[in-house]
C-alpha cells in the first residue's frame, strides 16, 4: 500500500521506511518555533527540565509578534526573557521589533521552512507551513520545551483526508474563501487529529499566498496539519527565498485516506464565517444587512502583500465609512516596505484606514484594535470565538481581504462586486 505525503515526511524523520496512522513515533525536528506568548513558558520549562543547552540552536526560531511593540510591562518582560535566552543560547533566528513580523508569514519569507521538513511550533497556526509541503503542527509550550531540549517530538501519525478542488475560481475568490467554505463543510472538529491534504487542478494554479492562508486554518477544522503537495509553484517560491537543498515528497496514487472531499470551485462565492465559529460559513449573497464597527486586514492568514494589494485595489479613490475603523496590518517589515514602494500605504491612509507596524495585535484581542462591548468586526483573521478580539459580547466575522475592504467602505458586510 502506498503512503500519503504526511506519512512519508514523518517516516523520514523517525528513521522508519513506513509509518501508519495511529502509530506513535519520535520525530526529529527541523524547526522549533515560539513567540512572545508561548516561548517564555517554554523557556521556563526548559530550565526546569535541567537542560543547559539547546539541542540545536540553529533550528530554534523565536519571534516577538503577538504583543509587540510591547503593549504593557508584562509583554515587555516576556520579550526581554526571549531576548536574553537567545543571547545566552546562541539563537540566530530571534526576530525582535523592527525585524519581527507575524511569525507564520515571516518564516516562509525568510526561507526558514522548506518542503519535506518537520516543523513544531508553540502556536496552533504552525500548520501554515504545510503550504510548502512540510509537516507542520502546533504544540503546547511544555512540548516545545521538550523539543528544544531533545531535538525530537513525540507524535501520533495522523490519518489523512484528501480535499480535491476542481474548477476555475470566480472573481475575488481566493484561498481564504476556499478554506472557509471547506471548514463549513467539514466542521470545526471534522478533521480532528487528521491531516488535511489539499490537492486538485485548482490547487495547482493557486498562488503560494493563498496556499499559506488555507493551511493556516487547517487547525480550525481540528486538523493536526494541513499540507499541499509541492509543485512548480512551490519550487519557484523556494528559489525566491533560499538556495538550500530540500526533499519534496508527494502522496502515492494508492495512498489510503479516511475520506475524500470533492469541491466544485466554480460555485464558490466570497465567504463570510459568522460568530462564533469558523464553520459558520455563508456565501456573501446570503449574508444580509450586517453593519460593522471595524474592519481588519492582516494577520498570519491574510497579511501578505498579495492580500494588501487586493484591499488597496478596492479602496483606491474611496473612503472608509464614517462609522467604521479600518486597520491594515502588514504581516512583516518587508510587506510593510513593499506597501510603501507600491503606493499602497498612500491609498490606505488617504482612504482613512490606520496602517500599523507588523503585529498579531487585534487577532487575539491583544492590542491595536480591541473591540468594545456590542461592537462588530469583519476581519481577515482566522478565529471568531467568543471574546477573541475583545469584549465577550463583541462579534467577529471572518472573510478575505476583498470582503473586508468592501465592507469598510460600505459600513456593512459587503462583497467587492458592490463597488464595481
Amino acid at each position: 500500500m502506498g503512503a500519503t505525503i504526511t506519512e512519508k515526511i514523518l517516516a523520514a524523520h523517525c528513521g522508519e521506511k513506513t509509518v501508519a496512522p495511529g502509530q506513535f513515533i519520535m520525530a526529529k525536528v527541523d524547526v522549533m518555533l515560539g513567540n512572545d506568548i508561548t516561548a517564555p513558558i517554554a523557556i521556563e520549562e526548559f530550565r526546569k527540565s535541567g537542560a543547559r543547552r539547546l539541542a540545536a540552536a540553529a533550528k530554534v526560531v523565536l519571534v516577538a509578534d503577538h504583543s509587540t511593540p510591547n503593549k504593557d510591562i508584562k509583554s515587555a518582560e516576556q520579550c526581554r526573557l526571549m531576548r536574553e535566552f537567545s543571547r545566552e543560547q546562541g539563537v540566530e533566528h530571534f526576530f525582535d521589533v523592527g525585524k519581527a513580523g507575524v511569525e507564520h508569514a515571516l518564516l516562509p519569507e525568510e526561507g526558514l521552512v522548506a518542503p519535506g521538513e518537520c516543523v513544531i511550533g508553540a502556536d496552533s497556526h504552525t500548520c501554515t507551513y504545510g503550504a510548502l509541503g512540510a509537516f507542520a503542527t502546533g504544540v503546547g509550550s511544555t512540548d516545545l520545551a521538550a523539543v528544544m531540549a531533545t531535538g525530537e517530538c513525540w507524535l501520533r501519525v495522523p490519518a489523512s483526508i484528501k480535499v480535491v478542488y476542481r474548477g476555475r475560481l470566480r472573481p475575488w475568490v481566493g484561498g481564504k474563501d476556499l478554506i472557509l467554505y471547506t471548514i463549513g463543510r467539514v466542521g470545526v472538529s471534522g478533521a480532528l487529529y487528521q491531516a488535511l491534504e489539499f490537492c486538485g487542478e485548482t490547487m495547482t494554479s493557486l498562488p503560494m499566498a493563498d496556499r499559506l492562508s488555507m493551511c493556516n486554518m487547517a487547525i480550525e477544522a481540528g486538523a493536526k496539519n494541513g499540507i499541499v503537495p509541492p509543485d512548480a509553484i512551490t519550487e519557484a517560491f523556494m528559489k525566491s527565498v533560499t538556495d538550500r537543498p530540500y526533499t519534496a515528497y508527494r502522496s502515492d496514487p494508492e495512498a489510503a485516506y479516511v475520506r475524500t472531499l470533492e469541491v466544485d470551485c466554480t460555485t464558490i462565492e466570497p465567504q463570510v464565517s459568522f460568530p462564533h465559529l469558523p464553520e459558520n460559513a455563508k456565501p456573501i449573497s446570503q449574508v444580509g444587512d450586517i453593519p460593522i464597527d471595524q474592519s481588519v486586514v492582516g494577520s498570519c492568514t491574510n497579511g501578505r502583500i498579495e492580500d494588501l494589494r487586493i484591499a488597496a485595489k478596492l479602496l483606491k479613490g474611496r473612503t472608509v465609512h464614517p462609522r467604521v475603523r479600518m486597520l491594515v496590518i502588514p504581516a512583516t517589515p518587508r510587506v510593510h516596505l513593499q506597501c510603501i514602494k507600491e503606493g499602497l500605504a498612500e491609498i490606505f491612509l488617504e482612504a482613512g484606514a490606520a496602517l500599523s507596524t507588523p503585529t498579531c495585535g487585534p487577532c487575539l484581542g491583544g492590542h491595536m484594535g480591541v473591540l468594545a462591548k456590542g461592537e462588530r468586526a469583519v476581519a481577515t483573521t482566522n478565529r471568531n470565538f467568543v471574546g477573541r478580539m475583545g469584549h465577550p459580547e463583541s462579534e467577529v466575522y471572518l472573510a478575505g481581504p476583498a470582503v473586508a475592504a468592501a465592507s469598510a467602505v460600505l459600513g456593512r458586510i459587503a462583497g467587492p462586486e458592490e463597488l464595481a
